[in-house]
């Protein structure tokens, strides 16, 4: 085999399995969403299990460079690479599906152990494996171009499973596709194996090219100083991804697919660090990071870092500044081949670290998002170590590390003064305040989640008591209950918000709430008093809807309010054919569901609309723009089963056409695009 096409194989093994590596995470998870309420709890458990495997992969191919010769390590990994071929095709069998009793965490870890377990832990190792066997070739010296690779391939992989591969085929297709990709990886890769333990079964590792530091260069063996810092540079380019995420998506706006933007740029600095040393430049970066780091912490406690139109240049900048920084100082560190698998086994342990930091441990001892700021307090104070021999850089760098804990502090105690109540849990934050509404400067509360509005209510005596924002008496909901029987309504509500609809409950009606997070429980109760006030009996239920509807015998509703798209992370699940025969399980013939569909950057008024047809409903489109200050301009798609209920005076005036989105299917739990309906 000729050097070109050995270096072709090596090439395409990796990029191969990054590649399917970033793939296989939207796709498993999408398939198990609905069994277990399509909860943000199921993507952090997901990328928990991704997160652990991914470190025992490192570690694996730690151990096996280590310990094991290299012909013994191609049988062993090929030996691996032929059993992984049993679980194929990966797709998730119904004996997993839950039947409410087991705990979720548990049966999740096991169900994806069960079906993508040995497939996703050899993928893992790939990377530092396959580079380790770089480095005993002629071409050795260039080993770290493979790892840029890498990161050019997920971010491949990344770009093009929301706007290629999601929009054109189902869930079932995607996991076939999936598979055959793998089935292809298995050869590439016991291709490499094998090639070089027939060509190369004795050769030493190579010295990385490249490498700026004299003892690296040589391959000696690297102090406690360097592990730290191959721990500590990862971690906080990883914090700081999710923390800058985290701000943008619910603080500055909701906008769908807003998390791609940071995560692309994050892995670009990757790729352009490990690429070759031309692309990290001291000179350039060092202050352009010090500057954007600075400009950072102050937008967390000004207006410059909230308002979508600076706040968005300034983090993305930001992250690709500091991110260079911090990867290309890793980059820097760098060791010979011999230590190349520990190196990326430490790379490994420090994104998680970063990971779990912000995603698990910040919601629970955080009561807001203030891990931005915590973190970017301590790229500052990591700037200091690296300059310590430097008086002038460390004095510097802790003088930033001073200005960025006082913007922070700044940002807490703007969020006291301002806050009446501010809880946070796995869910987000939430927050209430009290300000003045018109002219008349009425006093009214509010309910926010993140940069999302969730209700408000007046606090005189005289109007407590009125529908507002999204709920007013003309808005779609406000028509479906006020047409139906006069007697004994019940009505559903998926998502509760400040409690407003129960503001229309009458003495003999029944109200069943369904909430998922019991902290809007909680402060429905204690800062408003919608439910408290209202003459219906209020019933609850925690936990996801449709799992409760699934579950539950027939509710025998006149209305259901599906209240639960007003942000990005849009519940996919409520939304879909399955969803809907679940819904019309729980109504009376001449019931209605009220599908609330207000979003500034979704179009989900013609997916209800091609579900309810496709389901031989009837839809009624009501785009209500009151003039009361206390009433907000609103979205609803009303569906009933009899053509004759939206021909009701009040609904059938209100109506209006949906505009048609071309080539748009009914979406059902095998297959959704929310790229495709983006606004």
């Amino acid at each position: 085999m000729s050097p070109a096409t050995s270096r072709a194989l090596f090439a395409g093994t990796i990029f191969t399995s990054a590649f399917l590596l970033f793939l296989v995470q939207p796709l498993i998870a999408k398939q198990i969403l609905p069994w277990f309420g399509g909860s943000a709890a199921v993507w952090s458990i997901c990328m928990v299990f991704f997160q652990v495997v991914l470190l025992a992969g490192y570690a694996y191919s730690d151990w096996v460079t280590r310990r094991l010769a290299s012909r013994m390590q191609a049988r062993v990994h090929v030996g691996l690479l032929l059993a992984s071929l049993v679980f194929l095709p990966i797709v998730t069998s119904a004996r997993w599906k839950p039947d409410g009793t087991e705990d979720p965490t548990l049966w999740i870890l096991g169900l994806l152990l069960g079906t993508i377990g040995l497939p996703y832990f050899l993928l893992s190792t790939t990377g530092p494996l396959v580079q380790s066997w770089v480095a005993r070739t002629p071409w050795g010296a260039q080993v770290y171009r493979y790892f840029s690779l890498s990161n050019f391939a997920s971010l491949a992989s990344l770009l093009a499973y929301p706007v290629l591969i999601e929009p054109h085929s189902s869930l079932v297709q995607q996991a076939w596709g999936w598979s055959a990709g793998y089935a292809a990886f298995v050869l590439l890769c016991a291709g490499t194996a094998l090639l070089v333990s027939r060509r190369w079964p004795a050769a030493a590792p190579v010295a990385a090219s490249g490498a700026p530091m004299a003892s690296i260069a040589s391959s000696a063996r690297p102090a406690v100083g360097d592990y730290l810092m191959w721990l500590a540079l990862p971690a906080l380019g990883s914090w700081l991804l999710l923390a800058i995420t985290n701000h943008l998506t619910q603080n500055v706006a909701a906008i769908p697919f807003l998390w791609v933007l940071p995560l692309s740029v994050y892995l670009l600095t990757f790729v352009l660090t490990f690429e070759s040393d031309r692309w990290y430049r001291r000179a350039v970066f060092v202050p352009l990071a010090a500057g954007m780091l600075a400009l950072c912490a102050f937008g967390l406690q000004d207006n410059l870092g909230t308002n979508l139109r600076t706040a968005l240049p300034i983090y993305v900048v930001g992250l690709f500044a500091l991110c260079m920084f911090l990867h290309g100082e890793m980059a820097r560190l760098r060791p010979g081949g011999a230590y190349l698998t520990r190196f990326y086994l430490m790379l490994s342990l420090g994104g998680a670290l970063g990971g779990v930091s912000v995603g698990l441990i910040a919601p629970h001892v955080l009561p807001a998002y203030y891990e931005l700021g915590v973190g970017l307090t301590l790229c500052a104070l990591i700037a200091a170590v690296l300059w310590r021999q430097r008086r002038v850089g460390m004095a510097a760098s802790l003088g930033l590390a001073a200005a960025c804990a006082w913007f922070l502090a700044l940002q807490v105690a703007g969020d006291a003064s301002g806050a009446r109540r501010m809880q946070r849990n796995f869910y987000g934050t939430l927050l209430t305040l009290d300000t003045l509404r018109g002219d008349a400067k009425e006093k009214v509360r509010q309910m926010y989640h993140g940069s999302v509005k969730h209700g408000e209510q007046y606090l005189a005596a005289a109007r407590r008591r009125e529908p507002t924002t999204y709920y007013g008496r003309s808005s779609g909901i406000g028509l479906a209950i006020e047409s139906a029987p006069a007697k004994g309504r019940r009505v559903g509500l998926i998502g509760l918000g400040a409690g407003t609809l129960a503001a229309y409950g009458r003495t003999g009606d029944v109200y069943r709430v369904y909430e998922i997070n019991p902290e809007v429980f909680t402060l429905a109760d204690s800062e408003f008093s919608f439910l408290a006030d209202s003459r219906a009996r209020i019933e609850r239920v925690l936990g996801d809807a449709r799992l409760a509807l699934e579950r539950e015998s027939p509710k025998e509703f006149d209305v259901l309010a599906v209240d639960a798209f007003s942000g990005d992370s849009v519940p996919v699940h409520l939304i879909t054919c399955e969803a809907m025969d679940i819904y019309w399980k729980h109504m009376k013939p001449d019931g209605i569901v009220a599908f609330h569909v207000t979003n500034r950057f979704l179009a989900l008024a013609p997916v209800v609309e091609k579900i309810a047809l496709a389901k031989g409903l009837h839809v009624a489109y009501v785009h209500d723009e009151p003039t009361d200050p206390g009433l907000r301009n609103t979205d609803w798609v009303l569906v009933a089963q009899d053509p004759e209920v939206l021909k009701r005076e009040t609904i059938r005036r209100a109506s209006s056409e949906i505009a048609p989105i071309p080539g748009l299917q009914a979406w059902t739990d095998d297959y959704n695009n929310l790229f495709g309906v983006l606004k």
